[in-house]
């Protein structure tokens, strides 16, 4: 794409990240109320208008409808259902599917994990006929959790030319004329809120034990549903890279320039203005993490990746304590980069740097299941054996 990517930590240039507790007005947040009252409201306006778009609050109704269900599913291991959701607006709809499994053997609602799907839909088939280690749907089910997903596609094609089609052009025509209109990844988040919305309709379904889960372009829409969306108890982001959790002021691998190039369909048209002035960006993605807080997050990062800058995306994580350390939070981050496979577990934030390539895969997703496990206080809950 014309530009040299830079892969040498000593040419990263000299920077300076916004202060995440101090407010545009320079007042210094010394505590919760200021932070979710002034500075959290700040921050997150700052990302509608500057990357991501501002998602419409209302629609005008929406529906769900239980297409296909059975009850001994995984050879009676779990419950499957597949969900329609349809929303209106403005006399018009959308309907995008979701496939959720609910593992039988259990005497209260099931915490969850919803994956947004960015790869195949063979990845989250709900005959498992086809099986794929990006959605170990049986893995998850037998350590006591149920996992749901639904496909981005569905609800905005992950293509340059045809991303409108779906949400945008049916529900929120207005979004694709304004600079600050939300763009793929604001659909993709708008679309897994609504699964939230489901899930508090299922009683099979502990709504208040959702946790998130995205791979690359999903892990950033991950992260930027969990900070706009603060039912979702808990967040797992895999390589999310630049506009994800890596810190875009490094310019290391994959920059705000090149992303835009590439991808500039998923962000609003005003994150176009810093391709080549990231300094005068008002956020970095520091301060993304930290509009999580005070609940637990987790990304990841790969050996063979450093297009999503992992060291970039560790800083990320470290520049948001102090959000977490207002609520009290234990964040045990270690002074240096973890070595590889040695993953954080116990801190609200954790991490893991794998071997391997750009990918979602066992190993991770057994970490999540220990994270999960931990925050959520599930003791009963037994661990897989995977």
């Amino acid at each position: 794409m014309g530009e040299i990517v830079n892969y040498d930590e000593g040419t990263v240039p000299t920077y300076t990240l916004p202060d995440i507790l101090l407010t545009a007005k320079g007042k210094k947040i010394k505590n919760v109320s200021a932070w979710e009252k002034q500075r959290r409201p700040e921050i997150l306006a700052l990302f509608e208008e500057h990357v991501y778009g501002k998602t419409p609050a209302n629609f005008d109704s929406l529906k769900f409808i239980v297409t296909n269900e059975n009850k001994v599913a995984m050879s009676g291991k779990a419950h499957l259902k597949e969900i329609t959701i349809t929303a209106w607006n403005d006399g018009r709809s959308v309907s995008f599917p979701v496939v959720l499994f609910i593992p039988n053997k259990r005497t209260k609602p099931a915490p969850v994990f919803l994956l947004i799907n960015n790869r195949s839909s063979k990845n989250t088939d709900p005959t498992r006929m086809e099986k794929s280690t990006f959605w170990p749907a049986e893995m998850v089910i037998d350590s006591g959790y149920a996992i749901a997903a639904f496909h981005h596609s569905d609800v905005a094609p992950d293509r340059k030319d045809s991303y409108q089609n779906g949400v945008l052009k049916q529900l929120f025509p207005a979004e694709l004329e304004k600079d600050n209109g939300m763009k793929a990844i604001g659909v993709w988040a708008w679309a897994a809120s609504r699964v939230m919305d489901y899930f508090k309709t299922d009683k099979d379904i502990d709504f208040n034990k959702v946790a998130l889960v995205g791979h690359s372009r999903g892990g950033k829409t991950a992260l930027w549903s969990a900070a706009q969306d603060q039912r979702f108890a808990m967040v797992f982001s895999s390589c999310s890279g630049s506009t994800g959790a890596s810190l875009a002021r490094r310019k290391y691998g994959e920059t705000i320039s090149l992303i835009n190039k590439q991808f500039g369909y998923w962000f609003n048209n005003n994150y176009k203005k810093y391709s080549n002035d990231v300094n005068s960006l008002p956020v970095d993605q520091h301060m993304l993490i930290g509009l999580i807080a005070p609940r637990p997050v987790y990304t990841t990062n790969a050996t063979e990746d450093r297009w999503a800058d992992p060291y970039g995306s560790f800083l990320s994580l470290v520049q948001a304590k102090p959000v977490y350390d207002l609520y009290g939070k234990k964040v045990r981050l270690p002074a240096n980069m973890p070595g590889v496979n040695k993953p954080i577990i116990h801190s609200d934030i954790g991490y893991h740097f794998r071997e391997g390539k750009h990918d979602l895969n066992v190993y991770d997703w057994t970490n999540f299941i220990r994270f999960a496990r931990l925050h959520f206080n599930l003791k009963d809950l037994r661990l897989t054996s995977y």
